[in-house]
């Protein structure tokens, strides 16, 4: 009672966000590039430390996807609106434009990420910039470049800097072999797409990059997020947020799950809060660097059923996408 609870409070927010339904959907495309440099063998760097008064520069990392926006105005709120600089490699919307630093940053210019480091004097760093689980399996060379490429880049650009990194896993990193009810935070990992082979591979590069260079690496495993105030970005939870554009604007939606496909979801804005969270913790708190974070889980015919009460005459038709039932 309690999930349908929370359920029903999330369905409520997001029905009267504004939000939904504004935008168009766009997957970012990226040039393939290499990065010609090395960490030198004998480094050694360590996180910078803040006193109260003295706030944190921050980067956000494909800051237009579901969670950048969002967390730029939380963060903006906590550590002043020029401290947060929001960057992508596409053009912003005008609210997002005029609402606080924004900046043009290609993850795998390597050389084009360094120079934003530095002339703005970057020490905390969201690296957001990914293709999810069923664009990625759509397009795996592309995906490999920008999830397994594109961090090398922000991997070795963080330690050279001494930056505090946060880089968002998700519950795609865990695979059939894994255990579940709840799955532990060290497990079995086998994941059977690209972006679960890519970000369990991020896990583990940041620990390693943590214990041989001294890098302030932090990770939380992200369940589906839902959210009204962007469009899906191609992940196999996304229906969770696709629904809610479509009752509003014309009352129907097709479901590319099975009604009974059970998976986890989170609130965008506990996820927001969890982030912040983990960022701000003290380092000898830490145990290790990557967590999961849970909130909910449900099926989309629950889903159907919750948003039914706020728009009975919606209309809902299951056609299965076979790569996405397969992922899910």
């Amino acid at each position: 009672m309690a999930i349908v609870k929370n359920l029903g409070r999330t369905l409520s927010q997001l029905l009267q966000s504004p939000g939904c339904g504004c935008q168009t959907s766009i997957v970012p495309v990226r040039c393939i590039g290499v990065s010609p440099r090395q960490v030198t063998s004998d480094a050694s760097f360590h996180s910078v430390s803040f006193s109260e008064t003295d706030h944190p520069r921050v980067l956000i990392t494909g800051g237009l996807g579901q969670l950048g926006v969002g967390l730029a105005k939380l963060l903006r709120k906590r550590f002043g609106r020029n401290n947060v600089i929001l960057s992508d490699i596409r053009k912003p919307p005008d609210d997002v434009f005029y609402n606080g630093p924004f900046i043009y940053s290609d993850i795998l210019d390597y050389k084009n990420l360094r120079e934003i480091v530095v002339n703005n004097r970057i020490t905390w760093l969201f690296h957001y910039s990914a293709l999810l689980s069923a664009v990625g399996e759509a397009n795996v060379p592309l995906a490999r470049a920008v999830n397994i490429t594109g961090l090398h880049n922000i991997l070795d650009i963080a330690a050279e800097h001494s930056l505090r990194l946060f880089v968002p896993s998700t519950i795609g990193a865990f695979g059939p072999t894994s255990p579940r009810n709840p799955a532990p935070d060290l497990c079995i990992q086998r994941p059977r797409t690209i972006y679960g082979v890519s970000k369990v591979h991020a896990e583990l590069m940041g620990e390693y990059y943590h214990y041989r260079y001294g890098l302030d690496f932090r990770c939380l495993r992200y369940p589906g997020i839902i959210s009204a105030d962007s469009q899906p970005g191609g992940g196999t939870t996304d229906y969770a947020v696709q629904i809610f554009h479509d009752a509003i604007k014309n009352g129907k939606f097709q479901c590319n799950l099975k009604s009974d496909t059970r998976l986890p979801m989170m609130y965008i804005d506990d996820c927001l809060k969890a982030t912040l969270d983990v960022m701000e913790a003290p380092a000898a708190s830490l145990s290790m660097r990557t967590y999961n974070i849970s909130a909910m889980s449900f099926s989309p015919e629950e889903l159907v059923q919750e948003v039914k009460k706020h728009i009975p005459e919606l209309q809902v038709t299951y056609t299965v996408d076979a790569v996405r039932q397969a992922i899910g």
